[in-house]
């Protein structure tokens, strides 16, 4: 049995693992404006319905409504204040302030009230909108950590296609989860390694899931209870040392990068070839120039040698092995084989407002 080591979350049991979802940033200048042409929109409204059945109203002072007694008449009776010196006085003006203007009075006084009653349902639009998002992911990408690391990942998601409402980001850190929302994502404030922060993220229907922590030993734990609480789902991990990557690999991971190892070796390929680095650099970042791709074999390549394809062909996938595209058994393509090719990127479309898939 391993031994769960306690995580920074912990130390703030009140917020841990609460799901937090991406929202617009409206000003409270820009609400209190909003309210405000509101309610002059029920005013001018409540006017037009009093002004347009005005015979049917008696005024005290001279008898005659005009507009002004109709907007004035309009103030008083949604404010609730009702002088009681202009009144309906037919049966058609009574029952237009039944069915109308008693509803825009309720409404009025509920766009006053707007800021208090929005504290007070905040709670339950926000437990709908959770269970909307509950009911509706699936098959998507949980991102525990984001630091550098993580960050980078869901830029690589991004440009290959991947949706913002299909990424669930998990950090310990309040000011890393309210930075994963202004991106778009949703965000869980809370320790991956426990099993209720990640069954949060809804990871027993997730695709995939990249582990991107601080601590390799944090790595190993959170790989640990994804695997168990979901079999068939990817793990793809990073550690910092390369000691570490076999035992991630025997916990479950199915893909283990070495941050340290592999930035070393990008250091060492840029002091002997500046222009290899560079075209590295080039094929590590996906969507611009040249992009690395793993894909089928199509049945018009199947039968044929990997030099004969499209694409540059750089290994060939057969089961769970990886052969070199020179290799004597990759000399013929399988129809279930799977290839990693280079290829030019394409750009990928974009919604108008430059986000994919965004929260609404």
């Amino acid at each position: 049995m391993v031994r769960r080591l306690r995580g920074p979350a912990e130390d703030s049991e009140e917020r841990h693992g609460n799901v937090l979802l991406p929202r617009p940033d409206v000003s409270p200048f820009r609400q209190v404006a909003r309210r405000l042409l509101a309610a002059v929109g029920v005013l001018c409204l409540t006017v037009l319905l009093v002004y347009l059945d005005r015979a049917g109203y008696a005024d005290d002072a001279d008898n005659d409504v005009s507009f002004m007694d109709c907007v004035y008449y309009t103030t008083v009776t949604l404010s609730t204040t009702g002088y009681g010196d202009i009144a309906p006085v037919t049966d058609s003006a009574r029952l237009v302030n039944t069915l109308l203007v008693t509803p825009l009075r309720v409404l009025f006084l509920i766009i006053l009230i707007g800021t208090t009653l929005e504290a007070l349902t905040d709670r339950t639009r926000q437990q709908w909108r959770l269970s909307r998002w509950r009911s509706a992911l699936r098959d998507h990408t949980v991102v525990v950590g984001f630091g550098t690391k993580g960050r980078s990942a869901t830029q690589t998601l991004l440009s290959t296609g991947t949706g913002r409402n299909q990424i669930v980001v998990i950090d310990p850190h309040q000011f890393a989860v309210k930075a994963a929302n202004a991106e778009g994502f949703a965000g869980i404030e809370g320790d991956g390694t426990r099993s209720e922060v990640l069954v949060r993220a809804e990871v027993q229907r997730a695709k995939q899931i990249v582990i991107a922590p601080q601590r390799d030993d944090t790595s190993v734990l959170v790989t640990l209870t994804a695997r168990q609480l979901n079999p068939r789902i990817k793990i793809v991990a990073a550690v910092r040392e390369e000691e570490n990557a076999p035992l991630l690999r025997q916990s479950g991971a199915d893909a283990v990068i070495t941050s340290a190892s592999a930035a070393g070796r990008l250091l060492g390929l840029a002091m002997l070839s500046p222009y290899a680095s560079t075209v590295m650099e080039d094929l590590i970042q996906q969507g611009t120039g040249l992009d690395l791709k793993e894909r089928p074999v199509t049945k018009a390549e199947a039968g044929h040698s990997p030099r004969e394809c499209a694409d540059l062909v750089v290994s060939v996938v057969r089961g769970h092995r990886i052969l070199a595209f020179d290799d004597p058994e990759a000399a013929t393509l399988q129809l279930t084989d799977r290839v990693v090719v280079i290829h030019r990127a394409t750009p990928t479309m974009r919604e108008p407002d430059g986000r994919r898939g965004e929260f609404r």
